[in-house]
């Protein structure tokens, strides 16, 4: 077996549906009574959004993740709107456990992240998101993302950075990831899906600790912030690790 074949063989084995047949949309028609009742008249939209939007999730990743739009005359704090959709699903019957921007829950055998939001206006998809962890607010725009993942056309490599960032078990946000996977291969992709991963370990190694991104839907939020200048150090010693790795079982299964 190559190491491409070893490869598509773990996509293969990972894929997901993300048709519109697909069972796991169904957990958005599940959700929508309890949606509809904590958002009442601001509820504007509620879509699949993150990885399952963007074509790069995995099937031992989270299932789905669906954006909640709210109205831009909603009157609670983005914290407050975070908090009250923690309390809306947990009165509900689910266990939330609360994430960054997200709140992750499990409904049926399916992982679900929820992404609250405030539309900015009527007139664009620019939105208002709570981050916990800095107990701040960001302006993003997630049709923005997901146009900009699919356009870099780097889905497979971003997959199985995926699967060996999950299963080294370190802290490297998926946007992140994926912008780093467009970056480190847009002027040397193959038509190798090995060689092409192993461009991005080198990439991981040699410049990722010091390179800037910036969220193409805002230039005010520094994507490269999310991680800690020690997490940078934890995602390089991995590269590095992958690369001296003799054999592909030993960086990705």
């Amino acid at each position: 077996m190559t190491a491409d074949e070893y490869l598509w063989g773990i996509l293969n084995r990972e894929a997901v549906d993300t048709g519109q047949t697909s069972p796991v949309r169904g957990v958005q028609a599940t959700l929508m009574p309890t949606l509809r009742a904590w958002a009442g008249n601001q509820l504007v939209s509620v879509e699949p959004s993150g990885s399952f939007a963007k074509g790069t999730a995995n099937k031992s990743g989270t299932d789905i993740d669906l954006f909640i739009s709210l109205a831009e005359d909603t009157t609670n704090t983005l914290k407050e709107i975070y908090e009250s959709l923690f309390s809306a699903v947990q009165s509900a019957g689910y266990s939330p456990k609360r994430q960054n921007v997200s709140i992750n829950i499990r409904v049926g055998s399916y992982d679900v992240d929820l992404v609250p939001g405030k539309r900015q206006d009527r007139y664009s998809d620019d939105h208002s998101l709570y981050r916990r962890k800095a107990d701040t607010w960001i302006k993003t725009n997630v049709k923005t993302h997901i146009n900009t993942v699919i356009a870099g056309r780097r889905a497979p490599e971003s997959r199985i950075l995926k699967l060996w960032r999950n299963q080294k078990s370190f802290d490297f946000p998926s946007f992140y990831l994926e912008l780093v996977a467009i970056e480190a291969l847009r002027q040397n992709a193959t038509t190798s899906l090995a060689t092409n991963v192993q461009r991005v370990f080198a990439y991981l190694r040699d410049t990722f600790p010091n390179a800037r991104f910036v969220d193409p839907a805002n230039t005010n939020n520094i994507i490269s912030d999310d991680l800690t200048v020690a997490e940078k150090g934890k995602v390089r010693s991995a590269a590095e690790a992958a690369i001296s790795a003799p054999y592909w079982s030993g960086v990705v299964t």
